[in-house]
């Protein structure tokens, strides 16, 4: 028998499945359907071993859903667009193509040497003209839907990457890309109205039942659904009187959750940014603090306001406004703390039960008025029947947070307080029926800003003309494509770039410009999936009878640093495509696995940019595809971190190598080199009994495993079948297993189980021993999973601990069947000596695991 190289096999075995076509998908069958897909990779260079394990896993499972009877689309492409290839275009005098598909050329050798079974006539590649060319339909459709808008607004502005971001791209404050500190602007940007699928949006992530728990609760907090109130306050002028029959410019409107704590409201807040400020400051005394301020909250990250935690800086405008509920006056401040784009921007603020509020008061000696307070607070008691304001401040360390009763708060004293209270109810009611507030639904949730300042993205089909105004590109001219000739590393852009920039009107024939922005790169990973079930359609994006026969994606794969941004956008996309008649389902991603972070030998995530990436094809060189991708799925569950340790890497070579020979020496071609002579501990009819067994369990435990892509104990279970075929082999003689028709058939059965059951794992090690040892034409990756018979799963006898308080001190061995009965007693036999003299309390068995005595 030969040895195992697997750097013979791979390479061979890869060209025969590529010339064979093996992994093209069929179009029309009768079988079910399964659709596995990991999330595309950004071309920026070769993977690493981060990117390795995520396509690992999506391999093992479509590799497996094939052998069960599954038709299975399973196939990939490149997230092409985007800044890197920028940069790399400019750093390196080229162009962004370049760099881009030289990188696609790499990662896909790299996919192909790591035995990837995907089907690459579906190949989809973002910065492909017949590709972005239907991103640019998608928005023409969008835009005639009204989800297209462009606007003034502030935006988020990285001043590194010298382009806008949208609010999910913000981590902490920094770009998402390069880390950047972000700043805020004021820009006129085009935006996808995804609030308008908000309720949606959070609805049906009940339908997700296949997505962790934790993506789920990070979308919903995204998304942010409040209930409560809009309440209308009314500005007074600068002499500090309010208007007697005021009209919309008079009224400031502000979100709240808790209307019952207007009669708390002690001052009132306006975001740096509000529009409203400079009329209200401006040839004032209070100008000059104001501006001052705004300009200094420039730099307080949206994080910070949202958190609230930093250190809180204000300016009082002069003006006042009046609180519909009291009638009473309130002082304007503006706050670096209050968010523009959450609510309207304006705050009631309630320093008693809010601490931001309360640390600003504080600092700025502000009145805190206690209205809701438990009845064993001290103030209670004085204020319990108090209407009419008494306390309007407290020497508190902190607001207070506890549920109780409203003092203070005019009739409505007494009531309790607190969200979806009665108290709430009734002020909303007498707010609405005075016309001064009604009931409201806020989203945290902002529209999507989809426009960058850059020329490497989908270019916005839109053109501006003098006559016509702001026109869409017709169909019939898409795509809109980048143009080939533009220098980047001189400075030039699509807006300079004349040739392109300039065009006609397609209304009028006059003369006009292109939009020069680009597509935010999400856009185009928002519907990738579906191209994949059509990629060369040129009449659609893709057909709806083939997105809908095999769509939603079974099993979706890819990091948890996508739970906002890529999924939710995904899903919006794939609710307005159905809304569009494209799809006839609601969500793009059954199920959902996020995959651990691969983490180096110092414990730090595996990055390019941190230059501690280990390359898959250094440990290929080593050992070969197959023990690589063993290996990667052996280490660690696949939602855990993963540290790569090189070290265990020659142990699954070798345990790789010893099966090979394992299934030489039952198939009888391992000749005199055999691993396996006699004198085991069993004999040939006991060890063949185990081996049933453990045949039977074993394929019952890796279906298991695998269904719920615990692929690290599925092949630990292998091991054990691989200890119990080791036991056999040294107990029957190869002479024997060819002279016993049952122990022949027993070989020839365990030697095709083992190469099925590492067949996902292991495919050109699996393959090769499938035709040159077991002598089978065709591919084991076609050939049914094993069947197996829990009834033969299960042992005659097991072997339990007995324990005395809580101590091991015997182990037995008793049937599987046997009576609870006759286990104590034989339990309590093997421990005789250590109870001797004691008085047995009680006995508990725990089924085929211990027994548990109690004695004093």
């Amino acid at each position: 028998m030969k040895a195992y190289n697997p750097h013979e096999i791979e390479p061979r075995l890869q060209l025969a499945w590529e010339e064979a076509g093996l992994y093209t998908v069929p179009e029309n069958s009768d079988a079910p359907k399964k659709y596995v897909l990991e999330m595309f990779p950004y071309p920026s260079g070769d993977m690493h071993m981060g990117h390795a394990s995520n396509y690992t896993y999506g391999d093992v499972v479509a590799r497996y859903s094939k052998m069960q009877g599954f038709d299975v689309l399973h196939p990939m492409g490149w997230d092409a667009f985007g800044l890197p290839a920028e940069n790399a275009a400019i750093k390196h005098h080229s162009h962004p193509a370049i760099w881009t598909y030289e990188n696609i050329e790499t990662q896909k050798k790299s996919f192909s040497r790591m035995g990837f079974s995907y089907d690459w006539d579906r190949k989809v590649v973002a910065c492909d003209p017949e590709y972005y060319r239907w991103g640019q339909w998608i928005f023409l459709k969008f835009w005639e839907r009204g989800l297209v808008e462009r606007r003034n607004s502030p935006v988020n502005w990285c001043p590194s990457c010298k382009t806008v971001l949208a609010n999910e791209q913000v981590i902490e404050g920094r770009c998402w890309r390069c880390d950047s500190e972000v700043e805020k602007r004021d820009l006129t940007q085009w935006y996808y109205k995804i609030t308008d699928y908000a309720q949606e949006l959070l609805d049906d992530l009940d339908q997700l039942e296949g997505w962790p728990e934790r993506v789920k609760q990070q979308q919903a907090n995204w998304i942010g659904r409040s209930e409560g109130a809009n309440v209308d306050f009314i500005l007074c002028d600068r002499d500090g009187n309010a208007p007697e029959n005021p009209t919309e410019d008079d009224i400031i409107t502000v979100f709240t959750t808790r209307a019952d704590t207007l009669f708390g409201c002690s001052f009132f807040l306006l975001a740096p940014e509000s529009k409203l400020l400079r009329g209200l400051v401006e040839g004032t005394e209070y100008e000059a603090p104001v501006m001052e301020l705004v300009e200094a909250a420039k730099k307080v990250t949206a994080v910070q306001r949202a958190q609230g935690d930093h250190e809180k800086h204000g300016a009082f405008t002069g003006r006042y406004v009046v609180n519909p509920i009291n009638g009473e006056k309130v002082p304007v401040w503006v706050g670096d703390y209050i968010v523009a784009d959450y609510g309207t921007g304006a705050v009631m603020a309630v320093p008693c039960g809010d601490q931001r509020d309360f640390e600003f008061a504080r600092k700025y000696d502000l009145p805190i008025i206690p209205i809701i307070l438990g009845e064993d607070d001290a103030l209670y008691p004085q204020l319990k029947d108090e209407q009419n304001r008494v306390v309007t401040t407290v020497d508190w360390e902190k607001s207070y947070e506890a549920e109780g009763k409203l003092v203070q708060s005019g009739k409505y004293t007494g009531m309790v307080g607190g969200k979806h209270s009665p108290a709430v109810d009734a002020i909303i009611g007498d707010l609405e029926a005075a016309g001064k507030g009604k009931k409201s639904v806020q989203f945290r949730l902002r529209d999507w800003l989809i426009s960058r300042q850059r020329y490497w993205g989908n270019p916005i089909p839109a053109i501006y003309c003098d006559k016509c105004g702001l026109v869409p590109v017709p169909e019939e001219d898409l795509p809109v494509t980048l143009p080939k000739d533009i220098d980047l590393s001189a400075g030039e852009t699509l807006a300079t770039h004349e040739e392109f920039a300039k065009c006609t009107c397609p209304k009028c024939g006059g003369p006009a410009r292109r939009e020069t922005d680009t597509m935010d790169t999400f856009t185009c990973s928002s519907w990738y999936y579906l191209r994949y079930t059509d990629p060369h359609n040129t009449e659609l994006p893709f057909a709806p009878e083939k997105a809908n026969r095999w769509m939603p994606v079974d099993q979706y794969i890819g990091g948890i640093e996508h739970a906002i941004l890529h999924l939710l956008y995904s899903r919006f996309f794939t609710k307005v495509l159905r809304d569009m008649g494209m799809v006839d389902f609601d969500e793009p991603f059954k199920n959902l696995l996020c995959q651990g972070m691969v983490l180096d030998e110092h414990g730090d995530v595996m990055s390019k940019s941190k230059g501690n990436v280990i390359s898959p094809e250094d440990m290929i060189a080593g050992y070969g595809a197959d023990a690589v991708r063993a290996y990667i799925l052996f280490m660690a569950p696949p939602d855990k971190e993963l540290q790569w340790n090189e070290d265990g890497l020659a142990g699954m070579y070798k345990f790789l190598n010893r099966v090979w020979r394992m299934v030489g020496d039952l198939a009888g071609v391992a000749g005199e080199d055999t691993l396996y002579q006699e004198g085991g501990k069993l004999s040939a009819a006991e060890a063949a009994k185990v081996l049933v067994r453990e045949r039977h369990r074993v394929c019952g435990k890796v279906v298991e495993d695998f269904d719920r892509n615990n692929f690290n104990t599925a092949i630990a279970a292998i091991m054990e079948l691989a200890n119990a075929t080791g036991d056999f082999l040294h107990a029957a003689s190869a002479e024997e297993r060819a002279a016993n028709a049952e122990l022949k058939a027993l070989s020839a059965d365990i030697a095709e189980v083992l190469v099925k059951l590492l067949s996902p794992i292991c495919p050109h090690w699996s393959e090769e021993l499938w035709h040159t040892v077991l002598g089978h034409e065709g591919s084991v990756h076609v050939e049914p999973w094993p069947e197996f018979d829990p009834e033969k799963a299960k042992a005659d006898e097991v072997e339990l601990a007995v324990q005395v308080n809580g101590k091991v001190k015997a182990k037995i061995t008793v049937a599987a069947d046997a009576a609870e009965e006759d286990v104590k007693a034989q339990a309590l036999e093997a421990v005789s000596q250590a109870i001797e003299g004691k008085d047995v309390k009680k006995v508990v068995v725990v089924k085929g695991r211990l027994v548990n005595i109690v004695a004093k």
